[in-house]
């Protein structure tokens, strides 16, 4: 490995709103991790402060980062772009205040995103109630490869990849909802491709009180659906591949069909949310991921 890529440190980006509860589990995944170059950044949008909540666990680690939105309730984008602007090392990743890192996930993805533009890896979604798993982003086949737009769009569940600083990676603030397929499309859009960890080392945590789980979470959906599609044909997105663009909003009707099949089956009682929902459903294949 060579000096640049072997230091190659990583800013992880907390959004905190709401979080007291479950930001200690986040970041201890992050004391626990094998590649010890990082920083984590916690930016708080409720005002509170997250740094006596750590010291209160006995986390204390100079690689915690404190800053906010400024505001309450301004959204996870706004507060990872908060984060984004005070942290400084060269790549930089998203972590959800209610989910965590597998050991020895920044030891696999760091040097490839270093090397590539962005990593990513396979997910696993896990009932937060009593750790149930209930399915992954990709069929667990072990080793690595690549993952391209098309593919990422055929997929249904959060990802959360390692992007290098130099690729801009940056969230639009107006889209509250789905702002991580934006997000991920953008860093496609930039780097070509990703290199994928085929083993899920982020746990998704699905959690009672979370926008998944609210009775409204299908209309949100829709509602961000409706405005992409609006970005998309107005400014793009920032997305420059025109082809791409075309292919996004292909993929928004797809999204919007699933939406509402979940709507249905939420309204029978036959899930509480839409992980749950996918996790009824036969796992697609991983098509075009080589």
């Amino acid at each position: 490995m060579d000096g640049v890529v072997a230091g190659a440190g990583v800013s992880v980006l907390i959004a905190a709103h709401r979080a007291h509860g479950t930001i200690v589990r986040a970041v201890e995944s992050l004391m626990a991790q094998s590649w010890g170059a990082w920083e984590a950044v916690i930016a708080s949008d409720d005002g509170t402060d997250y740094r006596a909540t750590l010291l209160a666990a006995g986390l204390d680690d100079p690689r915690l980062v404190f800053t906010g939105t400024g505001r309450i309730g301004a959204g996870a984008p706004a507060a990872r772009n908060a984060a984004l602007r005070a942290s400084r090392l060269p790549l930089v990743a998203p972590l959800d205040a209610d989910d965590r890192f597998a050991p020895d996930r920044l030891a696999l993805l760091a040097p490839l995103a270093a090397r590539h533009g962005a990593a990513a890896d396979n997910v696993a979604v896990v009932r937060d109630s009593d750790g149930r798993p209930l399915s992954t982003l990709f069929p667990e086949t072990g080793g690595t490869g690549w993952l391209d737009a098309d593919a990422f769009l055929r997929t249904s569940v959060p990802m959360f990849p390692v992007v290098r600083r130099d690729l801009d990676p940056l969230w639009e603030e107006d889209v509250t909802f789905c702002d991580d397929v934006v997000f991920n499309v953008r860093v496609l859009d930039r780097a070509g491709r990703m290199a994928l960890v085929r083993r899920p080392l982020y746990e998704y945590r699905q959690r009672e009180g979370s926008i998944t789980f609210s009775a409204d979470s299908g209309d949100r959906a829709e509602r961000c659906y409706r405005h992409v599609l609006a970005r998309l044909e107005g400014d793009g997105l920032g997305i420059a591949d025109p082809g791409l663009r075309a292919r996004f909003a292909a993929a928004i009707a797809a999204k919007r069909a699933l939406n509402a099949a979940f709507e249905e089956a939420f309204r029978a009682g036959r899930c509480a949310n839409f992980q749950e929902f996918l996790a009824l459903r036969p796992q697609p294949a991983a098509e075009g991921v080589v």
